[in-house]
């Protein structure tokens, strides 16, 4: 039983010392522990809570005690048909997701001005399988609000990275 426990114990040390962190989990600054998302869909800031609680961060419930604030605009999802099949029927679709944001500090002071993130994403729709076709979807939406969120967290790290020096 005890070599059991010292084994355990051993490969934990082992794997924090190789560097090893849950997936998605990044390591943030001390003034992005608290961020506050001005704007954005529901499924956008769903994202955003996610990627902060796995990075051991929170989302701030108001402007005054965020470290920094994340202002998105202009958010838009697209889809669009690529091919039909000989019945006239979609066989292929793109996915495109758009938005706009920008940084500030919680004094409204802009850290970094307005930029686009847009993410596309191509399915093939097989009309045998619509349910499965339809979660499929789903998943793929949610797949790019989550690389949209990661690219905007990234971004905010090597602004507030960029201002401490």
């Amino acid at each position: 039983m005890l070599t059991k426990k010292a084994v355990v114990f051993v490969m934990a040390l082992l794997l924090s010392a190789c560097g090893y962190h849950l997936r998605g989990a990044l390591e943030l600054p001390t003034n992005m522990k608290n961020v506050y998302v001005e704007g954005g869909s529901s499924s956008l800031l769903e994202q955003f809570r996610q990627v902060m609680k796995s990075s051991s961060a929170q989302l701030a419930g108001s402007r005054k005690d965020a470290g920094i604030v994340v202002k998105i605009a202009n958010e838009q999802f697209n889809r669009r048909v690529l091919s039909l099949s000989s019945r006239g029927k979609s066989n292929e679709f793109e996915l495109e997701y758009r938005l706009d944001y920008e940084f500030a500090d919680s004094k409204d002071a802009v850290l970094m001005p307005r930029q686009s993130v847009e993410v596309r994403r191509e399915y093939y729709n097989d009309q045998q399988f619509m349910i499965a076709k339809d979660q499929e979807e789903a998943v793929i939406r949610n797949e790019m609000y989550q690389q949209a969120v990661q690219t905007i967290v990234n971004r905010a790290r090597v602004v507030l990275e960029a201002g401490a020096k």
